[in-house]
């Protein structure tokens, strides 16, 4: 089988989930036997050298490509990476309208309207999580039959991983610990920084910081606490990264919506507690074995630390993850999703 595996252009210059995903996904196919290709724009495209192309995200960057994919008649699987807290029944009366007036005016987009179009160009969607296939489904209309739960993956060397690296080099272990992008609304870090200006405990934050007024404004808050240390972009290989999930006590990842956060993921592999945002379908990840905080409530999300901070680790967490989540488990189900599009497309 051979599979051409795409995403939006800025993949690389963004880094973060979608990266890993794909890059993760291609790595257990291939050892599975299946052929993967990632899109090369600059490269001709011919339908006769793929059995399908899989879109990991739904979304204005990747809308385009999947239109001409379309037309070109190549079965499409997408993994559209999204969440939202609008209630499917908003979604569902925005793409509505959003159809009504494409037909009166030309040149009227919704990201919900390019989404649904999109997923309706699919054989397969692969939704992470429950409650994100629910949103296609009642929200933009995708045929229930259309669509398969492949879980989002974790690496096995995150249960391997030891403190002693990030210790040495740091001087720190059992502290707090989040890693994300630093700056954007949905990761939520400044909120993050506020609750631990009341939490007498080191911390750590590990992310890309964006050079933008909401990430320059997250620096300078954690700038004023002394227990605060951000550390910028620790590449997602690097043994560091691993060495600081396995030294951390509790990991927190208070974004608006996760759908369901990887480094969560990396981190209760790692033997980390796990605070996280209910939003997004996390509770199918992480079960009653994670505490969740309001994202939105800065007291709330200083409170989930402090909690977590008191309570021993549970090795079930890990146990779970090692069982449901690895890479080579979602390939395995993955391909079966490929095998599927690809025998009712011959």
């Amino acid at each position: 089988m051979k599979v051409c595996l795409t995403t939006y252009q800025a993949v690389m210059m963004l880094r973060g989930g979608p990266k890993t995903q794909i890059l993760q996904s291609k790595a257990e196919l291939e050892q599975l036997g299946v052929r993967v290709s990632l899109f090369n724009s600059w490269r001709e495209f011919r339908r006769e050298d793929f059995d399908l192309v899989h879109f990991f995200g739904a979304n204005i960057g990747t809308y385009h490509l999947a239109r001409e994919m379309h037309k070109l008649g190549i079965p499409i699987v997408i993994s559209p990476i999204f969440f939202t807290r609008h209630s499917n029944e908003y979604v569902r009366r925005v793409v509505r309208y959003g159809n009504l007036l494409k037909r009166f005016s030309r040149g009227i987009w919704t990201d919900y309207g390019m989404m649904a179009e999109m997923c309706s160009w699919a054989s397969v969607l692969a939704a992470n999580t429950v409650a994100e296939a629910r949103l296609f489904t009642e929200g933009m209309g995708v045929p229930e039959e259309k669509v398969r739960i492949v879980p989002n993956g974790v690496e096995p060397r995150f249960e391997r991983a030891r403190p002693s690296l990030f210790r040495k080099t740091y001087g720190a272990e059992k502290f707090i610990l989040s890693v994300g992008h630093i700056g954007p609304e949905r990761k939520n870090v400044l909120r993050l920084i506020q609750a631990l200006e009341g939490v007498n405990h080191p911390a750590f934050i590990i992310g890309r910081i964006e050079n933008t007024p909401a990430g320059n404004r997250c620096i300078e808050l954690a700038k004023k606490n002394p227990r605060l240390t951000i550390l910028d972009s620790i590449d997602h290989d690097s043994d560091l990264l691993a060495s600081a999930y396995a030294a951390c006590d509790v990991f927190v990842l208070p974004s608006r919506f996760e759908t369901p956060g990887i480094a969560a993921l990396e981190a209760g592999l790692a033997g980390a507690k796990v605070v996280i945002t209910p939003n997004g379908g996390t509770r199918e990840y992480f079960a009653e074995l994670a505490d969740y905080v309001d994202p939105y409530s800065v007291k709330n999300i200083r409170e989930g630390i402090q909690i977590a901070l008191i309570k021993n680790k549970d090795k079930r967490l890990r146990d779970k993850i090692r069982k449901d989540y690895l890479w080579n488990n979602v390939a395995v189900q993955l391909l079966s999703v490929y095998k599927t599009v690809v025998s009712h497309d011959t």
